[in-house]
């Protein structure tokens, strides 16, 4: 008996959409490039020029992220426009902790079945975050992959490459009475998305319901993309002396700072010193959550924290570059973290 010959398409995987995606997303490719680029997509490998990035003795750096469940809200509604920036964010926030600047960026779109619109939109936002960070997107992943993802599914992942000149690493230097400078988040950011989704459960509001504590849905605030701090901090480390960040992520304020500080130094903490954003009080009373918890699950308003001996260049450059700054502590003798007062709304 003959057998029915059967095509890749057949399987689910279509060669011609995945095609058709990359010619989609070349122009917001293209608007990312910078100094360095040598070669973008399309190639099995893309190029980049350290010399004509303007580095000298160069020491690179790399961090992959994720989204996280942000994603299922996304998917849920229909709106894909800012998961992109979000994955860009996470990246490249974490390597500017470094002392590194963000050049390259190349991202992984897995889905079961691939939909050429959403999976455009989800690339024009990394292109966009990219473009605010100054760094290019170069190249990429697109995998369809049928069988492992439920209808309209798909799951994302980021690598940036940074580098700095060597010698010029963070942290370096921090010491006791350093300060303590907040840098204000732009909501959840993309940390903690499991307890938030299962908190709008529990309240009984739908992603398309008016969200009780912002103007928009629910799924629009909540969607808020993180905040890119990248060119805010390179400004600031050209401007003064810095001697550590920390990018306030999964671990909040309580996990995130102790990993820039030497052994046997920790932080004071004033609670007080800068006002909780509404989406945070809102998720404390939805889910009855401990002030600890909270602190130690969300960024709380915080999303970056700078640690420096000159506080008041450092605001100054800071506040130039359009960041809202909060004094929130000092670096102190003694390991861990300690708060002092209480969180406002």
């Amino acid at each position: 008996m003959t057998k029915k010959p059967i095509t890749y398409a057949e399987a689910g995987v279509d060669i011609d959409a995945g095609n058709a995606l990359v010619e989609r997303i070349k122009p917001a490719a293209a608007r990312t490039s910078r100094s360095g680029v040598m070669a973008g997509l399309g190639g099995f490998g893309a190029l980049f020029d350290l010399k004509d990035a303007g580095f000298k003795d160069p020491v690179l750096v790399a961090a992959t992220d994720g989204v996280g469940t942000k994603l299922k809200i996304a998917i849920d509604t229909g709106n894909h426009a800012t998961v992109g920036i979000d994955l860009v964010a996470m990246c490249v926030n974490d390597l500017v902790c470094q002392g590194a600047e963000p050049l390259f960026f190349l991202d992984y779109f897995a889905t079961g079945a691939l939909d050429v619109d959403a999976a455009a939109t989800v690339v024009e936002g990394i292109a966009e975050g990219c473009a605010r960070a100054g760094c290019a997107l170069i190249g990429g992943e697109t995998a369809e992959m049928p069988g492992m993802y439920a209808a309209g599914d798909y799951d994302l992942a980021g690598f940036a490459v940074g580098a700095m000149e060597r010698g010029e690493h963070l942290p370096v230097g921090v010491s006791e009475g350093d300060v303590l400078l907040g840098l204000a988040s732009d909501g959840v950011h993309s940390n903690g998305y499991s307890l938030v989704r299962k908190i709008v459960e529990r309240s009984g509001l739908g992603w398309d319901d008016p969200c009780p504590f912002a103007q928009g849905t629910m799924g629009q605030v909540l969607l808020a993309p993180t905040r890119l701090y990248v060119k805010s901090l390179l400004a600031t480390m050209s401007a003064t002396e810095i001697h550590a960040l920390a990018h306030i992520t999964g671990g909040g304020l309580t996990e995130n700072l102790p990993r820039v500080l030497p052994e046997g130094l920790g932080a004071d903490i004033d609670l007080s010193a800068w006002t909780l954003p509404p989406v945070f009080g809102w998720l404390s009373d939805q889910g009855a959550m401990a002030e600890a918890e909270l602190l130690k699950t969300f960024n709380a308003g915080i999303g970056m924290i700078l640690v420096t001996p000159d506080p008041e260049g450092a605001r100054a450059a800071l506040e130039a570059a359009g960041e809202t700054v909060f004094e929130i502590g000092r670096v102190t003798a003694g390991e861990g973290v300690r708060y002092a007062g209480s969180l406002k709304a």
